[in-house]
């Protein structure tokens, strides 16, 4: 499948933002493991969160749906059943690292594997810290899906975490539940933290400071509702392009700003652009309102620290930069190497197609703007947020820019190109 776009002269409205895909999973995963009933409310219908449903259904989970309202009969003290086949996670790198965390401690023996993508992104980072905890995993070629875990007794440990990752930080956090003694986290520990908010919200009493996650296992879960803001990771496309497009404005309700999550507002704040936020909803998750209206932009540096609060808008990040006046620079986000597709290195090759200049790193990348952009046939490498960045590039470049394999927006954002149409119709 492939989407033609051209040159925006009009970007106005107020579109409707699917679910957090982060919220989504972990209302869907502590639900399937608190006690009683919950309800995941306008939960996000993309292809991963659909893998971890799918998955907890194999284990015995029953979810059914009503309306927006997802509702969940969780395990309580029961056991996941032991799967008849091998667990299909798809394209989800969330649904396998933390689901290598929640059956660490369970009485089964499962299979965990993956699509062509999945099965060559890293999960011996997940693993390692895992078997500290005396789990017991065997993965291909001792870093890669298809992998299995056999559930054992774990129990507590201390763990320095070196990589900021909500995801491996979320399967140890997981894992701590059904361990003897406490965990302690320090480390790397200021990524995303959804799960940390979520878990008192399912009764689990959990201590966070800026320096040690703290959790004592044997906790019980215990049902409750959780209603899914809408995703700033893809709030974000529509922000982007309206702070680039002359006359742009755009009004959004309902949206997660969690600090960990708002990162690209605040550096895009920096760079000139004029974008307010409001909280109206404090617990368990800051929701509120965001409005946005064009500004030219002006160059911006992005470091190490701020990297986990915007790690999926990056390459978005690129594509402003092109439309910038002075130098973006990004450093510190070597984890785009080992997303979907290597970002740095899509990024690279499709802003060269469409006649651009970009001085890349290991860790990142240097533009210099303004540049002109011009159509091109973009590569999307399966990569939803590769296709959903050069999409908003498409809107300022002459010409016809042509989305390759755009069908991947239904990771994350289904509805994507039909919202594009909805905003760029005078």
């Amino acid at each position: 499948m492939k989407n033609v776009i051209k040159r925006a002269h009009f970007f106005r409205g107020k579109p409707l933002i699917p679910g957090d895909k982060s919220i989504s999973h972990r209302g869907l995963i502590l639900g399937a493991l608190a006690s009683g009933r919950s309800e995941v409310i306008n939960i996000l219908e993309g292809e991963d969160v659909q893998s971890t449903a799918r998955i907890l259904k194999d284990l015995g989970v029953v979810i059914s749906k009503e309306g927006n309202r997802t509702i969940i009969d969780g395990i309580g003290d029961k056991e996941f059943k032991n799967p008849s086949h091998d667990l299909d996670c798809g394209n989800s790198g969330t649904t396998m690292r933390v689901m290598m965390g929640v059956l660490a401690g369970k009485c089964i023996t499962a299979t965990l594997t993956g699509d062509a993508s999945l099965v060559k992104r890293p999960m011996k980072r997940v693993s390692e810290p895992l078997k500290l905890m005396g789990a017991n995993f065997k993965l291909t070629n001792e870093n890669y899906a298809p992998l299995v875990v056999t559930g054992e007794k774990i129990h507590g440990f201390n763990y320095e975490l070196k990589i900021a990752s909500a995801q491996i930080k979320t399967a140890i956090i997981m894992a701590a539940l059904d361990a003897e003694g406490t965990t302690n986290i320090t480390g790397e520990i200021g990524s995303r933290d959804h799960t940390e908010r979520l878990l008192p919200h399912f009764g689990c009493a959990i201590s966070v400071t800026d320096k040690e996650i703290s959790i004592k296992g044997g906790q019980k879960l215990k049902g409750n509702i959780v209603e899914v803001p809408g995703d700033p990771s893809t709030a974000a496309f529509w922000i982007g392009a309206a702070s680039i497009i002359p006359g742009a404005t755009l009004e959004m309700e309902n949206i997660s700003l969690n600090p960990t999550r708002i990162g690209f507002i605040y550096a895009l704040q920096r760079m000139g652009a004029v974008i307010e936020t409001e909280i109206t909803t404090a617990l368990p998750e800051p929701v509120g309102k965001i409005r946005v209206s064009f500004a030219g932009l002006k160059g911006g540096s992005i470091q190490k620290d701020e990297v986990p609060s915007l790690i999926d808008e990056i390459p978005l990040i690129a594509v402003l930069a092109t439309q910038s006046h002075g130098i973006t620079e990004v450093r510190g986000a070597e984890e785009l190497r080992v997303k979907e597709s290597d970002r740095i290195e899509a990024v690279a090759t499709n802003l060269r197609a469409m006649g651009c200049e970009i001085e890349v790193f290991d860790d990142g990348f240097k533009i210099q703007g303004p540049q002109k952009l011009k159509g091109a046939d973009i590569q999307t490498f399966h990569d939803h947020r590769i296709a959903m960045a050069f999409t908003i590039a498409g809107l300022m470049a002459d010409g016809e820019t042509v989305i390759h394999d755009s069908e991947c927006v239904a990771v994350s954002y289904p509805n994507f190109f039909e919202t594009l149409k909805e905003l760029t119709q005078d």
